[in-house]
């Protein structure tokens, strides 16, 4: 039986990696609020499972994102479900919130076009590189992916981007 995760180590585990993963969500999502509450869902279900992580799966910062990363992906298809529930009843969901832009990064209006030339795999690709600052191995190791694979998708995103904002 994997040895739990005691109340100590998790709190170490917020300390060390709670700006980074929010750096790497605020990065994905553009909102700083949404990104708030992803981090939170992830600490939560990190929290709720922490004695069912087995260090010799994962480091706790891989296991970590990955949660971070299936919540990010659990509010995307719930905001894609609730598009298609409010287009069915007539409604508009394609229009901004009425706050919806008020925190966002002054630069995000630029490189938010030279994002958009990305695929989904090369902006998760660049949000977990830069925006959470994982290393390509981790990345690797979190994602399921050769090594070679998530270096190359890395540096094609980065030559896609700098030609965009060139």
């Amino acid at each position: 039986m994997p040895i739990s995760m005691r109340d100590i180590d998790f709190e170490r585990l917020y300390a060390d990696h709670a700006q980074a993963l929010f750096g790497f969500l605020a990065y994905r999502t553009g909102d700083r609020v949404a990104a708030e509450d992803l981090l939170a869902e992830a600490f939560e279900r990190a929290l709720r499972s922490r004695r069912r992580y087995d260090p010799a799966k994962a480091s706790a910062k891989t296991w970590l994102y990955a949660i971070a990363l299936n919540c990010l992906r659990d509010q995307r298809r719930r905001a894609e479900a609730e598009g298609r529930a409010l287009r069915r009843g007539g409604h508009d969901p394609g229009g901004p919130a009425p706050d919806a832009g008020l925190d966002r990064v002054e630069d995000r209006a630029v490189l938010g076009p030279a994002l958009a030339v990305l695929s989904e795999e090369e902006r998760e690709a660049i949000a977990l590189r830069y925006g959470g600052d994982l290393t390509v191995p981790e990345m690797a190791e979190l994602l399921g992916e050769r090594l070679t694979t998530v270096e190359g998708r890395v540096y094609r995103s980065l030559r896609k981007l700098r030609a965009a904002l060139e």
